[in-house]
């Protein structure tokens, strides 16, 4: 599964979430994706709350095709705040 697919199936699932997928750093197989997504969708969520959506967004494929997802999620305030300590 390539990551613009796993970004599609995210950003499908998560009403208005924005994801961006890559191949997880240092890894040379198709199966290890790092992921940010930033939604509204996160709102109130903890984080273990959040990626759990996240997963279920991709539901059988968590288990099929990727093997190991990098997740890192944020609401878009979050995100903006995190951007802005950069």
């Amino acid at each position: 599964m390539t990551p613009e697919e796993v970004e599609r199936l995210i950003e499908e699932h998560l009403d208005g979430a924005e994801a961006t997928v890559t191949r997880a750093r240092g890894s040379h197989d198709d199966d290890h994706l790092a992921a940010t997504v930033v939604s509204d969708t996160f709102e109130g969520l903890s984080l273990v709350q959040q990626h759990q959506t996240v997963y279920d967004a991709l539901g059988e494929h968590m288990t099929t095709d990727v093997h190991a997802l990098e997740l890192k999620t944020y609401t878009p305030a979050e995100y903006e705040e995190h951007a802005d300590g950069e």
